[in-house]
């Protein structure tokens, strides 16, 4: 998963270099609004607009990851302001032929115990679509979860195969992703557009409601 040269977030997940640029660009932003607002009334109004917006998008995020860990599908996304419009699931016995790379060479070594595998579109309100893909893989043991959580996070191991169909040019490429670890069972989550042109935050966000969805 990820390209060769693609570097990773603070959290350790592919990430674009255009994320990267944009998020040093926003930070030379807002170190110029500090200045401006210290000189006029009308620049702190915006920045006090600008800090009630991220407050704002803060807590629908939090909101939202609480209802997500409910098994609330619709109303996690709907605590951000978004809409679910399609949702299908589908549960495996078996792990190795759906995977690739060495993820694929852990599970003919490691059975896995049972896959579940979800593909759901939202919109976010802004016009544009975006896939998520979700898979649940329960192993026999804790600490051949936690292996396997160690080894799908590095670079280049491949991957548990994403559910769904990623049409109108929707790809799911390793960039918008996250996982998480519970005793035996790792959630693996990926976004991806499939209309419009949702920005890096609002597919990051995607992710991190999707990774906390309890196994189907």
């Amino acid at each position: 998963m990820g390209k060769p040269d693609q570097p990773r977030d603070a959290k350790g997940r592919w990430t674009s270099r255009n994320s990267l640029a944009a998020a040093a660009t926003a930070g030379v932003v807002a170190v110029v609004g500090v200045g401006v607002s210290a000189g006029g009334g009308g620049a702190a109004t915006l920045d006090s607009a600008a800090s009630q917006a991220l407050k704002g998008k803060s807590s629908g995020k939090s909101a939202g990851k609480n209802s997500a860990k409910k098994g609330r599908h619709s109303e996690a996304w709907q605590r951000l302001g978004w809409r679910q419009l399609k949702k299908t699931a589908k549960q495996e016995l078996k792990c190795g032929p759906h995977s690739f790379g060495e993820v694929r060479k852990f599970f003919l070594r490691h059975p896995c115990a049972d896959l579940d595998r979800m593909f759901v579109t939202v919109d976010d309100s802004s016009g544009n679509t975006i896939a998520v893909s979700v898979a649940w893989v329960k192993m026999p043991k804790a600490s051949e979860a936690s292996d396997l959580k160690r080894l799908i996070d590095r670079h280049g191991t491949g991957n548990v195969a994403l559910y769904g169909e990623t049409h109108h040019g929707s790809r799911f490429t390793g960039e918008n992703y996250d996982s998480r670890l519970r005793q035996r069972l790792v959630v693996i989550a990926e976004s991806a557009p499939v209309t419009g042109r949702p920005s890096e935050a609002t597919l990051e966000t995607a992710v991190e409601i999707a990774v906390e969805f309890p196994s189907p």
